[in-house]
This record gives structure tokens, sequence and C-alpha cells, in this order.
């Protein structure tokens, strides 16, 4: 069904034709892989080994031009599902492995499951064909096929998931997923080649936090459209600030385990305080460190008659404080552990009372010291990968109560003047399902025209790569990483279980030493930077540009 309700600009988006990478320009017919050394897995490479006997070890994939008769000469049905939170571009993946599929075999097949992995589970599909492709063509949202957060794990789901494979003829299956998302993939790669099904699995690297990526896969889709997003939201703050001079804002931005929209954004904008888990972590602050500075930064534009400026704080902050990070690891033992009695229990106060008595002295102090509606938030139930849903703690509401806490008392020392009026943000959800930049929209066909050839060749346990992404899109190099290569084992609801390891920001990095370089500088004077919106149409310079962070890193 044509879609009724469609905007003047995505009118115009659909007429842009995403640039394919000169590998991949004549279709798959006319792509060769070519294979490299056996890899190991980043950490803990006998116990991944021993977890993956049949997907562990395989070599790298690099795809260079020659005649590839195979690729195309049968016809084959692939299914696609979109697993975890939404970010831009999702849709020109789906056109991708759509529009390589058709030019290898016109009568090539692309299903699309319905809400995520319980499509798969349910067998909940539909066809995606020519004229409902071209209804999402660049567009942002994952609202083709929706996505979903379920997560196949049990030896009933795999089963489950086998049957419904094999039922349907499938030759393969595209995961466009985050790390826990692509870990599910190269699990499902490994059941079907032990229980020797000739399906193919292939992972997408998806997430806005930024954190899945690594020498071969340079970027995940959608945070450089998010982090645009976030960062004229962020400069139409920063100018408001400059133009009232009496508030103080406080922004979360989204980034569950890492800080690199937190960092991306504050590198396009400069605002005056710029936290970073990482460094957090890294230098064992304490909460009441933290605030310690930020109340200083606050006290120090007081006296320059400054009582206004603004704050950015990443999504997972409250993880990366060495004390919190320790009580939050226990907190999800002991709700795992307990889970059965735990939901006997109506009231919250009841369960914490009890998750009190399983904690260890020094965590449970801490526990009580926090704000009632913090430590209710920590006893949130888990998402389904086991984590803590950071996103609904308010972070920046606890930093804010206790930097005022603080000035009350430098006030009565006399070391503080100032008025402290503040407002508190939260932009997250904003940022995920907005129409992809340029960028995304070239990078994410990209991705998903890599993810088609990966499949047409038989291979399985990959992840799509597509690199060199400082250059023009037709300079972009593509190929596979094996999904066994990232992985390493992690603590997951009181279990060791094998992961995607994340990339978290690097404090050695240049993305972070730049933003080092000019902390002092930004704290004290109104250095902001004013983005403003995406621009998809215009000169070079405005509407194809990426990430601060990706030229720091790759330029």
């Amino acid at each position: 069904m044509a879609k009724t309700n469609v905007s003047e600009l995505q009118l115009e988006r659909k007429k842009f034709k995403p640039v394919l990478p000169a590998v991949l320009k004549n279709g798959p017919s006319s792509v060769t892989p070519k294979t490299g050394k056996p890899t190991q897995s980043i950490s803990d490479p006998e116990i991944v080994q021993k977890l993956f006997p049949n997907t562990y070890g395989m070599p790298l994939v690099n795809f260079g031009k020659g005649k590839n008769l195979a690729a195309a000469k049968k016809a084959v049905k692939i299914g696609v599902v979109l697993s975890g939170g939404q970010a831009p571009g999702g849709h020109n993946v789906i056109a991708g492995i759509f529009d390589g599929l058709k030019k290898a075999n016109p009568k090539n097949k692309l299903i699309g499951f319905l809400g995520g992995p319980s499509g798969i589970l349910e067998n909940k599909q539909k066809e995606i064909t020519s004229a409902l492709m071209d209804e999402y063509r660049n567009t942002g949202g994952f609202d083709i096929i929706q996505s979903g957060r379920t997560k196949i794990e049990t030896p009933e789901q795999f089963e489950q998931t086998k049957k419904n494979m094999l039922e349907n003829k499938f030759d393969a299956l595209v995961v466009v997923g985050g790390d826990d998302s692509n870990t599910n993939a190269g699990l499902l790669a490994e059941y079907f080649k032990k229980e020797n099904m000739p399906v193919s699995v292939i992972g997408v690297p998806k997430t806005i936090d930024g954190d899945l990526k690594n020498d071969h896969i340079e970027a995940s889709f959608g945070f450089d459209t998010a982090t645009k997003i976030y960062a004229e939201l962020t400069g139409n703050v920063c100018r408001d600030v400059n133009s009232a001079r009496k508030y103080w804002h406080f922004i979360r931005l989204m980034g569950r385990s890492a800080s690199h929209i937190a960092l991306e954004v504050g590198l396009k904008t400069h605002p005056n305080i710029v936290l970073i888990g990482e460094e957090v972590r890294e230098k064992k602050m304490t909460l009441s460190q933290i605030v310690d500075d930020i109340a200083g930064i606050v006290a120090k534009r007081a006296e320059a008659k400054k009582n206004f400026g603004v704050a950015l704080v990443p999504e997972g902050l409250i993880e990366f404080i060495p004390e919190m990070k320790e009580l939050i690891s226990a907190l999800n033992d002991a709700l795992a552990d307990n889970e059965t009695h735990l939901n006997t229990l109506s009231h919250i106060d009841e369960k914490k009372s009890f998750v009190y008595s399983k904690l260890q002295e020094h965590l449970a102090a801490l526990m009580k010291s926090l704000p009632g509606t913090i430590s209710s938030q920590l006893m949130l139930d888990r998402d389904p990968h086991g984590n803590v849903q950071v996103s609904q703690i308010e972070t920046e509401k606890l930093l804010i109560s206790m930097v005022k806490t603080k000035l009350s008392e430098m006030k009565k020392e006399g070391k503080y003047t100032g008025k402290f009026s503040t407002i508190n943000h939260f932009f997250g959800y904003e940022g995920r399902c907005g129409a992809p930049s340029n960028f995304d929209a070239n990078y994410t066909y990209a991705l998903g025209y890599n993810a088609a050839v990966l499949a047409l060749n038989g291979l399985t346990g990959y992840l799509s790569s597509v690199r060199k992404l400082t250059k023009p899109s037709a300079l972009w190099e593509c190929g596979g990483v094996p999904l066994t290569m990232m992985m390493n084992i992690e603590r997951r609801k009181g279990k060791e279980k094998p992961v995607i390891q994340k990339a978290l920001v690097e404090l050695a990095g240049k993305p972070f030493k730049a933003l080092e370089k000019n902390r002092q500088l930004w704290a004290e004077t109104e250095s902001y930077v004013f983005p403003g919106p995406i621009q998809y149409f215009g000169p070079s310079t405005v509407a194809d540009i990426t990430t601060v962070t990706l030229k720091l890193e790759r330029g």
C-alpha cells in the first residue's frame, strides 16, 4: 500500500540516488571475494573457539572486481530482520539488499520478518517488492517491517528458527543490529552450521551509540545522522543560553555503554562541560568528585557574572563511575538470582529491602544514600540482554540536585555568590528515526548491497564491512569481517557469555584529545558552535560532511 502522508522533503529525498562503491557498481556477478589469513577473537580465544567450533577462525573477506557468475546463477530467497533500537538509514540497508539481489537475478526474493526477531520465531513475514521499497528509500525509521528486541537464545527458539527457515526455503538471513543482535547472528550462524543447514547468516552494523566499530568497521550506521540531530538541538540550546544568560542547561544524551555521542556532539557544539564516562572510569572518579568539578566550573563562571552554561551528560555515565558500576553489577546478579522471589513482592520498597540484604554492606549503604528516585530506577527490569535500562535513570537530574547542594555549601563558605537556575533535557529518541544524512544514506545502501553479495557467495557468520569512509563513497572498500573475530566473554545475567566487544571512547585517541585540548577554554568562554539542521542539498562541504570523530580517527 502506498504511503499517503508524504512531506515535501520526503518527495525530494526519493529522488536521491546513493552512490555505490566502485567495486559493487556493476552488480554481484562482477564481484569476487578474496580471503586472507585465519582470524582469532579479540580476547578469550580458547573459550570463544570452543563455543564456535564451526565458524571460529574464518578469514577476512575483501571484494575485488572480477567475473563471478555463480553469484547470479541460482535464484535465492533471503530474509532480513531489523533488531533492537532504530537508527537512521535502516530502510536504505534493505534497499541495498533488495537492489543487490535483483541485480544478480530478477527472480531473487527478499522477505522481511515483521517486528524484529520475534517475526522469525512466529513466521510473520512479507515480501519486499519494488513498489513497496520505493516508498521507503532514503527515509528514516524502521517502519517498513518494524523492529523488536526479542533475543533468540533458548534451544527451543533455535529449533523453531531452524524449522521456519527450512520450511520456507530460505537461503540466507541478514540481521541488522548492534553488538548484541550481531552476537546473536553469530550464534545462529554457528547453530546452522552445526545442523548442516544451507542457510547463510550475515550481520549489518547498526547503532547510533557508535560503539560497534573496530579497524574493519569504521562506523556503525545511524551515528552520523543522530549526532547531527542532537548537535542541532544542543547548538540551539547554546544559542539560547547565550541570549538569555540566566540558566544552566544539563543535557543527557543517548549512549548506554559508551560516550561517543556526547563526545561527537561536544566537538560539534563546544558546550561548557562535556562529561565522558570512559574518562571517569579511567580516573576512578567518585560521584562526589564529578559534582565538585561541575560546581567548580559553575562558580568560576559566576565570578565573571555568567550564571549560565551548557553541560553534556552521557546516558550511561552512572555505569562508568566505579562505585556505581560495582553496585549495578551486584544488582544485576541479585536481581537475576532472586527473580522468582522478587516477582512475589508488589511494592518497590519491599523489593529494595530484600535486595539490600543480598548486597555487600558498603554497596547497600551506597544504594541507600542515593535519592529514592534513582535507587528505584536502578531496580527497574533489565532489557532482554540483561542490561540496566540506563535511559530511564535521570542522571542529569541527580547531578543538578547534587551540584545545588554543593553550591549551597560553597555559598556558606563564601566561595560562591552566583545563581544556579537549571533546565534539564534528554535527547534520545529524537535522533533514532531521522531522515538519514547523505553520508548515512550512501553508507547504509552500500552496507546492504554488500551484505547481499556476501550472502550470494554463500558466506556465513560475517558482518558487512564498508571501509575508507572519509573518502568519496565511490572509493569505499567492501568485504566481510568474521563475527567471532570481534567477540569476547562477558558476564550477563549472572552467566559468562560470548558477546561482540563494545568500542569505547579511547582516551588516547584524537577525538578525545581534541576535547581535552579545548575543555578549559570552552568552560570559561562562550565558544559555542551552532551546526543547524541536517543539510540534504547544496555544496558538498555542507551536505556531505560526516562526523568530527570519523575525520579525526580516519582523516
